[in-house]
């Protein structure tokens, strides 16, 4: 099926047939992705009278309970409230589902005992390029990424000047396939969050980070139309499903 979607003056088209999906599942066992300290997340079916409510148990449906946190246990899109005293909810304030984006493919760079992607690097994949979103794939690129226990490891971090830059070129939908866009540890700063949606001056509502994205290798990068899904919680952040199409020239 293609569809026809409006994007300022232009009229671009994508082939809803060929989905890329760049979101990780949720899984109820060790090997699901984590981050943050926390045990791995849960889907366990309940017990009602000492009776397991499955299907298997001989129940006449499954009754899973999940037990997780959107933040360490897989892809997830989050509001300005993840960092503000007021919980602004996703569901509230991410109203628009489709935007142009572009994936980039970057290597970190060594500073320190850090790694860190900087405004230098952005804006040699940018360049003048205008794009609602911005989807950052960070090398190596392995499968590993789908289960890898990111706690204690100081994984690589977005820099202050970067999460600018963006914010400056009007990117409103930052995603990348790293547990945060701020280091692990940075005493409670979150420089790139609080560069993002601008704490500092009018806060950017309307803008949104994900992060624990996976973009496969077969995806090029390029331009793309992003799908941005998200379940409907009244929360700061929500698990989600970034799905990315191919715009056919």
């Amino acid at each position: 099926m293609i569809a026809t979607i409006q994007y300022n003056s232009r009229k671009l088209k994508i082939d809803l047939t060929q989905p890329l999906d760049i979101s990780i599942p949720l899984r109820g066992n060790p090997t699901n992705v984590n981050a943050w300290y926390l045990e791995p997340p849960k889907i366990e079916p309940e017990v009602i009278d000492g009776e397991i409510i499955t299907v298997a148990n001989g129940a006449v449906v499954n009754f899973n309970t999940i037990t997780f946190n959107p933040h360490s246990h897989g892809t997830h899109t989050e509001t300005v409230g993840h960092i503000t005293e007021k919980v602004y909810s996703i569901n509230e304030h991410l109203k628009q589902f489709f935007f142009l984006a572009e994936v980039v493919t970057v290597a970190p760079e060594k500073v320190g005992d850090d790694y860190v992607i900087s405004k230098k690097q952005l804006q040699f994949t940018l360049g003048n390029k205008k794009r609602e979103a911005i989807v950052i794939r960070t090398i190596p690129n392995t499968r590993s990424k789908l289960t890898k226990q990111y706690s204690h490891t100081n994984p690589t971090y977005l820099m202050e000047d970067a999460a600018i830059f963006l914010k400056n070129k009007g990117i409103k939908h930052l995603l990348i396939d790293l547990p945060s866009v701020d280091k692990e540890n940075d005493d409670g700063l979150l420089l790139a969050h609080n560069a993002f949606w601008n704490t500092s001056g009018k806060l950017r509502l309307d803008a949104t980070i994900t992060e624990f994205i996976f973009v496969p290798n077969d995806v090029e990068d390029g331009k793309y139309m992003l799908n941005l899904q998200i379940a409907p919680f009244e929360n700061d952040a929500t698990p989600s499903k970034p799905i990315l199409y191919k715009i056919m020239d």
